[in-house]
C-alpha cells in the first residue's frame, strides 16, 4: 500500500515569476519549445472544488472538510481568465478545456463560455471550446452551455454498476444520473460528446466491456485512460494500472476493432473504430506509451498559474502579472518566453524518476490544475 499525503498547492498561489524579454517581439503562433513543439491547448481550471470524491483524484481522506480551498479571491475572474485566454489565441492556441475541479460548480459558468466563445484566432477563427464534467448537474446546466457557445462536451463515467461507480467517487452518487447528463447533451446536439473511463485494476476493470456496449452505436466516443501517478494525494501504484492495450484486446474479443488515424496532430487519444461501423473508442496510455513527443498543451490554473505539464512540479504566476498592470504584448512575450525553454517529457521517463522518487519532488494535483 503506497502511503497517501496531504497535497500541498507546490506553490501555494505564488509561482515561478515569468520574465519579460527586454526586446518584445509581436506575438506570433510559431513559437517553439525546446523539443519543437508548439502551443495549440490551452486547459483551463475554473475551480479546484468538486462535489466527488474519486479515489484517484481528489480521495476523501485527504479532501475533507478541513482542506484549505482557494479563497474566491485567489481565483481568476471571467474578465482575466478571457483576457489571457484571447492572449493564448494570439500564439497559436485553437482549443480550449475548461476543466475543475468539477467546472460546472463555478457559479455562471456559462457566462465565461459566452465570453471566450467570442474570441477569434489571428485567422479569425473561432476556438474550439469544450469541457470536462462528472455529469452530475449537466442536464441542469446542458441548455445553457450549449446556447453559450460550448461546442463539445466530456464526461467523466468510471463504470455502469451502481456499485462500482459509487464506490469510485465515494459520495454515494448514482450512475443513472449521469448517464441522464449524457442524454441532455445528446439532445442538445453538440458537435461531440466523449465518455471518459478511468481504469483501474481491482476497481473497475470488468466495466469495460459494459461499457464498450452502452455506448456503441450512439455516436458517443468512450475513452479508456490508465490510472496515472497525478499529483501526491492518490497512493497511485503501477501494479493498478490496467495497460490499454489489455483494453483493446478486451474489447477486440468481444467487438472487433481496427486502428484509425488521429484528428489532429498532438490528439493524446489513439482512435480505434468498430468494424461493423458502429462507431469508435479511443485509449490514453499516458503510463505506458508516453506521447509527450507532440504535446502541445499548457494548463492554467484555478488561481492563474501556467503549468506546462500535467505532471509538473513548479507553475508560472501569471495571476501577478494580470493583477500589476503588465500589458498584453508584455504577457505574451513573457508566455512565449516560457514556453522556448520548455523540457517537460515527464512520461517518457517517469520510470527513472520513480526509481529516485523521494528527490523528484511533489507533484501538483490534477485538482487544481485539471486533467
Amino acid at each position: 500500500m503506497v502511503e497517501k499525503v496531504i497535497p500541498i498547492r507546490i506553490d501555494e498561489g505564488k509561482g515561478l515569476t515569468p520574465s519579460i524579454p527586454p526586446q518584445l517581439q509581436s506575438p506570433n503562433s510559431s513559437n517553439q519549445d525546446t523539443r519543437g513543439r508548439l502551443l495549440r491547448d490551452l486547459r483551463i481550471s475554473v475551480t479546484d472544488r468538486c462535489n466527488f470524491r474519486c479515489t484517484y483524484c481528489m480521495p476523501k481522506e485527504v479532501f475533507n472538510q478541513d482542506y484549505p480551498y482557494l479563497a474566491h479571491d485567489e481565483l481568476l475572474s471571467f474578465e482575466e481568465i478571457t483576457r489571457l485566454a484571447t492572449i493564448f489565441a494570439s500564439l497559436g492556441v485553437e482549443k480550449i478545456r475548461l476543466t475543475g475541479g468539477e467546472p460546472l460548480l463555478r457559479k455562471n459558468i456559462e457566462v465565461l463560455i459566452d465570453m471566450l466563445a467570442k474570441i477569434r484566432t489571428p485567422q479569425g477563427e473561432a476556438l474550439d471550446l469544450t469541457l470536462t464534467t462528472n455529469g452530475s448537474i449537466l442536464r441542469k446546466k446542458v441548455a445553457a452551455l450549449k446556447a453559450a457557445g460550448l461546442k463539445r462536451v466530456t464526461v467523466s463515467l468510471d463504470g455502469l454498476d451502481d456499485a462500482v461507480f459509487k464506490k469510485m467517487n465515494d459520495v454515494d452518487f448514482p450512475v443513472a444520473d449521469v448517464l441522464d447528463g449524457i442524454a441532455a447533451a445528446q439532445e442538445n446536439r453538440f458537435e461531440s460528446i466523449k465518455v471518459n473511463m478511468v481504469v483501474k485494476k481491482g476497481s473497475n476493470e470488468h466495466e469495460i466491456i459494459a461499457m464498450a456496449k452502452r455506448f456503441k452505436g450512439t455516436g458517443v466516443v468512450l475513452r479508456f485512460i490508465e490510472y496515472m501517478d497525478v499529483g501526491s494525494s492518490n497512493g497511485w501504484n503501477m501494479a493498478e494500472v490496467v495497460p490499454s492495450q489489455e483494453v483493446i484486446s478486451t474489447i477486440h474479443a468481444v467487438y472487433p476493432l481496427e486502428p484509425i488515424s488521429p484528428n489532429y496532430s498532438g490528439e493524446v487519444a489513439k482512435r480505434w473504430r468498430y468494424l461493423d461501423g458502429s462507431g469508435e473508442i479511443g485509449v490514453i496510455s499516458s503510463v505506458t506509451q508516453a506521447f509527450c513527443g507532440d504535446c502541445s498543451r499548457a494548463r492554467i490554473s484555478t488561481d492563474g498559474q501556467l503549468y506546462l505539464c500535467l505532471f509538473a512540479n513548479d507553475g508560472f504566476d501569471f495571476k501577478s502579472m494580470l493583477r500589476s498592470g503588465k500589458s498584453d504584448l508584455e504577457i505574451a512575450n513573457a508566455i512565449m518566453s516560457v514556453w522556448s525553454k520548455r523540457d517537460d517529457h515527464y512520461s517518457e521517463i517517469r520510470g527513472s524518476l520513480l526509481e529516485s522518487a523521494p528527490s523528484a519532488g511533489p507533484k501538483v494535483e490534477m485538482s487544481y490544475i485539471g486533467g
